[in-house]
C-alpha cells in the first residue's frame, strides 16, 4: 500500500481500488481530490495451498481464504471504506479481474455497501471518466466462470500431480492446460524423431534475351516445373535422374510459352491481440511471452512521462478482439494523412474480424492511447524494453489502417526442347515482382513463421517478355535438396497452436509457457522448445491413463463451455458435476494401473572422479548430479540451478544459484572472472521504475537493486499445479 495515500483515508469521499501501485497512480492524476485510489496488489483471496480446498460433495464449494500477507492490504482496505461514500471496484476488464472484484467485496464484508464496478479498457482521462459516469454491478456471470476455471484447474492439478510423484518422480506437477501443451510439443518431437529426409533434386536453367540493336541482354533464372502435357510437377529423386534431364536439354531451344501480369495488393495485418502480441514480439524482439506481458502491463498501467506525470500508453493487453474504437480509427487517419498524404489511406477505414473461438468483441485491439505520442518522443522516458514493444505495438496499429501494398506480379512459362528431349518439351518457370506502391510497408511489415509460396521471388525483378520470344541458354545447373522435418515449436509458433486449437485464452498463454519451462518438462534450444526426458515420460504416461483429459479438442470444448458460463448460457455447477465423474474414474483407475517409472535425466556434466557421464536424480533433499558408474564410482555434484538473470556486473555471465557458509546466494557463472554475488533471488522481470534488476522480497514481492521500488511480482493469472 502507498504511504502518501495513508494521510487522505479520512477525509475520503470515493474510494476507488485497482490491483497495482502503478496503475493507482496513473488513475489518482484524473480523478482528483475527492477520490481515493488504493491498490490491492492482485487477489485477496484465493483457495488455500497445501489442500485440494474445493468442497466437491457441497457443489463444488471453493473454500476461500486470505492469504497472510494480504491481511494488512484488507485491513488497510476496509479502514479507508469506513469513511467513503461510495467504493469503486476498477480492477481489469476481463473474467479475472472480474473475480478480484467479487474477492474483494466479499473479504472485506462490503456485501451491503453502495459499491460500483467500472470497466474500461485505457487508463486515459476520457476513458476513465466515462467509466465513473457508467458504472454497473458485479457481473456475476463472469465472476462465475473464473471460479470454473479456477476449480477445474485445482480439481486436475491437485490430484493428477501426487500421482506423477507416486508413480515418477516428487515434485512433478500436471495442469490441464499445461500437460495439453507439454503434450502437443512432445508429438512434434516425436514427428521430428520419426521423420525419414528424402533426398530431392532442382534444375535451374541460366536465360538471356537475345540482344536488340545492340543494347545489353537481360538475363535471368528459371526453375524447371513440369513436363508438357503431363499433370504435376516433375519429380526428381536423384542425381541421376538429375544429370539425366540436364543431358537431354543439352542443345535445346527455349522458347517464352506464356507470359502473366496482373497488379497484386497486399492488405495489412489487423491491429494486435495477445497472442499476435506475443507471436511478434518473438519474432522481432526475441521477447518470450511472459518478458512481452510484464512490459505491455506496465504500459498498460501507465509509465512516468517528466511533467505530464504517469500515462497510460496502450489499451489493455489481454484481449481476443480486433475491433478498433471508431475514434481512435480517426485519429489514426489524420496522423497518416499528415505525415505521409492522402494517398496512404485506404478508400474506407478498415475494420477486422476475428476468427479465434469465443473472441470478445465488445474488448478492443492492442493499441496505442494516442496515436500522435510517437515512440521518439518516449525515448528519455522509458527502459529500452518498453520502448521496443510500445514501437511494436505503435506500428502496427498505425499501418493496419494505411494503404495496401501494391505490386506488378509477373509469371514467365518457358519451353525447352530439342533433338535430345525425346520429342517431349519440359517447361520452366519464373516469377518476380516489382513494388509500384509501398502502402503500408513504408511503415511496418509483419514477419511469418514460414515463408510462404508468394513471397518467393517477391524482390526479383524481370525482364520484358513476349510469348513466343526465342531466349538464349548460359547454362543449366542441379542442387541437391532433403526433405525437412517440422520444426521445433518456437514461442510464437506454440501460442499460434493453443490459439488455433482453442486452447486456453489470452491470460494463459504466458503462464502456460513458463511452467512447462520452470518444471523442466521443456528446454529451450535456439529459441526452439524442446521436451525434456522427464517431460516426454510424463506426456506419455498422462496421455495413456488420461486421453480425455489430454485431447485437445476436448480441452478447446472446456474453454467453450468457460465461455458459456460466462455469457450465462451454462451454469458452472452442472459443467464442473460433468467433468467430475469421468475423471475421478480415470483417476482411481490409473492409481491402479499406472507403472511406477524411473527416469534418470542426462546432462552435460561429467564426473570429476572418474570422467563418466553424469544423470540428474532426485532424493529426499531435492535434485542432484550423479555418476553414470555408480556404485564403482559414487561422484556426485549439486545441480547448478540456473536463474534465466543477466549478471548487471559483466552482462556476459548468468546468475545461478551456489551455496556457501550455510546460506543461500545467487552468483555469476564467469566467476572467478567476476565475483557478483546477490543474497535474494533475482528476477527475470525488470523493474517497472528504472530497467534494473528485481530481485523476491518477501513471499509475493519484488524489490529492485538499484531505486527504491518495492511491489508485487509482476505475474498474472497461474496455471494450476499443485
Amino acid at each position: 500500500m502507498e504511504e502518501a495515500s495513508q494521510p487522505r483515508i479520512a477525509m475520503v469521499k470515493n474510494l476507488v481500488i485497482v490491483e497495482s501501485p502503478a496503475k493507482a497512480r496513473t488513475m489518482g492524476r484524473f480523478l482528483g481530490q475527492d477520490y481515493l485510489v488504493m491498490a490491492s496488489l492482485g487477489h485477496v483471496r484465493d483457495l488455500p495451498g497445501g489442500e485440494l480446498g474445493v468442497a466437491v460433495t457441497n457443489g463444488f464449494t471453493p473454500e476461500y481464504v486470505i492469504p497472510k500477507e494480504k491481511h494488512k492490504v484488507v485491513a488497510e482496505l476496509k479502514k479507508a471504506a469506513k469513511g467513503a461514500t461510495t467504493i469503486y471496484l476498477a480492477t481489469d476488464p476481463d473474467r479475472e479481474g472480474e473475480a478480484i472484484s467479487w474477492h474483494l467485496m466479499e473479504a472485506a464484508g462490503w456485501s451491503n455497501r453502495a459499491t460500483q464496478r467500472v470497466v474500461f479498457h485505457e487508463i486515459t482521462e476520457s476513458a476513465i471518466k466515462e467509466a465513473f459516469r457508467n458504472p454497473r454491478e458485479i457481473d456475476m456471470r463472469l465472476v462465475n466462470a473464473q471460479q470454473a476455471r479456477r476449480v477445474l484447474d485445482r480439481l486436475v492439478g491437485y490430484q493428477l500431480s501426487p500421482l506423477l510423484w507416486r508413480k515418477i518422480q516428487r515434485g512433478l506437477s500436471a495442469g490441464r492446460v499445461q500437460s495439453v501443451a507439454l503434450r502437443i510439443v512432445v508429438d512434434r518431437e516425436r514427428e521430428i524423431e520419426a521423420f525419414n529426409a528424402r533426398e530431392y533434386w532442382s534444375i535451374e536453367a541460366i536465360l538471356q534475351q537475345q540482344s536488340q540493336n545492340g543494347g545489353a541482354a537481360a538475363t535471368f533464372n528459371a526453375a524447371l516445373q513440369s513436363v508438357k502435357g503431363q499433370r504435376g510437377t516433375l519429380d526428381l529423386p536423384s542425381e541421376a535422374v538429375a544429370q539425366e534431364i540436364t543431358n537431354a536439354l543439352s542443345g535445346a531451344s527455349y522458347t517464352v510459352a506464356d507470359v502473366k501480369k496482373k497488379e497484386v495488393h497486399h492488405r495489412p495485418a489487423a491491429p494486435f491481440i495477445t497472442s499476435t502480441l506475443q507471436q511478434e514480439a518473438w519474432r522481432k524482439l526475441r521477447f518470450s511471452a511472459k518478458k512481452t506481458m510484464l512490459l505491455a502491463q506496465q504500459l498498460y498501467e501507465g509509465l512516468p512521462l517528466g511533467p505530464e506525470g504517469s500515462v497510460g500508453l496502450i489499451t489493455y493487453m489481454r484481449t481476443d478482439s480486433t475491433h478498433v474504437a471508431p475514434q481512435a480509427i480517426q485519429e489514426a487517419k489524420a496522423f497518416i494523412q499528415q505525415k505521409y498524404g492522402p494517398a496512404y489511406l485506404p478508400k474506407s477505414p478498415r475494420v477486422y474480424s476475428k476468427k479465434a473461438k469465443g473472441a470478445q468483441e465488445a474488448h478492443e485491439a492492442i493499441r496505442p492511447t494516442l496515436i500522435s505520442r510517437e515512440p521518439d518522443e518516449l525515448r528519455r522516458h522509458l527502459a529500452s524494453e518498453q520502448l521496443r514493444l510500445y514501437d511494436l505495438i505503435w506500428k502496427r496499429m498505425l499501418a493496419s489502417q494505411m494503404a495496401d501494398v501494391v505490386a506488378d506480379s509477373t509469371r514467365v512459362d518457358v519451353e525447352a526442347s530439342g533433338p535430345q528431349t525425346g520429342g517431349r518439351s519440359y517447361m520452366f518457370r519464373a516469377t518476380g515482382s516489382v513494388v509500384k506502391f509501398l502502402g503500408f510497408r513504408a511503415l511496418y511489415s509483419e514477419d511469418l513463421d514460414e515463408a510462404s509460396e508468394e513471397d518467393e521471388g517477391s524482390d526479383r525483378q524481370l525482364p520484358a517478355l513476349t510469348i513466343g520470344e526465342v531466349l538464349n541458354s548460359l547454362g543449366l545447373g542441379s542442387e541437391q535438396h532433403f526433405t525437412q522435418p517440422p520444426p521445433r515449436y518456437t514461442d510464437a509458433t506454440l501460442i499460434r497452436m493453443l490459439e488455433e486449437q482453442g486452447i486456453g485464452r489470452p491470460s494463459t498463454y504466458a503462464p502456460t509457457l513458463s511452467v512447462i519451462q520452470e518444471r523442466n518438462y521443456v528446454t529451450k534450444e535456439k529459441g526452439q522448445f524442446k521436451p525434456s526426458m522427464m517431460g516426454m515420460v510424463v506426456s506419455d504416461q498422462l496421455t495413456q491413463h488420461f486421453p480425455t483429459i489430454m485431447d485437445i479438442g476436448f480441452t478447446a470444448q472446456m474453454e467453450e463451455k468457460l465461455d458459456q458460463i460466462a455469457s450465462g448460457a451454462k451454469e458452472w455447477v452442472p459443467v464442473l458435476n460433468d467433468f467430475y465423474g469421468p475423471f475421478q474414474e480415470a483417476l482411481a483407475t490409473a492409481t491402479e494401473q499406472m507403472p511406477r517409472v524411473r527416469v534418470e535425466e542426462p546432462s552435460d556434466e561429467t564426473c570429476d572422479l572418474c570422467q563418466r557421464p553424469m544423470v540428474i536424480k532426485t532424493s529426499r533433499f531435492g535434485r542432484f548430479l550423479a555418476c553414470t558408474g555408480f556404485p564403482e564410482c559414487r561422484g556426485k555434484k549439486s545441480l547448478v540451478k540456473k536463474s534465466g538473470v543477466a549478471c548487471p556486473e559483466c552482462d556476459s555471465g548468468e546468475l545461478v544459484e551456489r551455496r556457501g557458509k550455510g546460506r543461500t546466494f545467487h552468483g555469476c557463472t564467469n566467476y572467478p572472472e567476476c565475483t557478483f554475488t546477490v543474497r535474494q533471488t533475482p528476477l527475470p522481470e525488470p523493474c517497472p521504475e528504472c530497467g534494473s534488476m528485481l530481485v523476491v522480497s518477501g513471499r509475493q514481492s519484488a524489490q529492485c537493486t538499484a531505486c527504491k521500488f518495492r511491489g508485487p511480482v509482476p505475474e498474472r493469472e497461474a496455471v494450476e499445479t499443485a
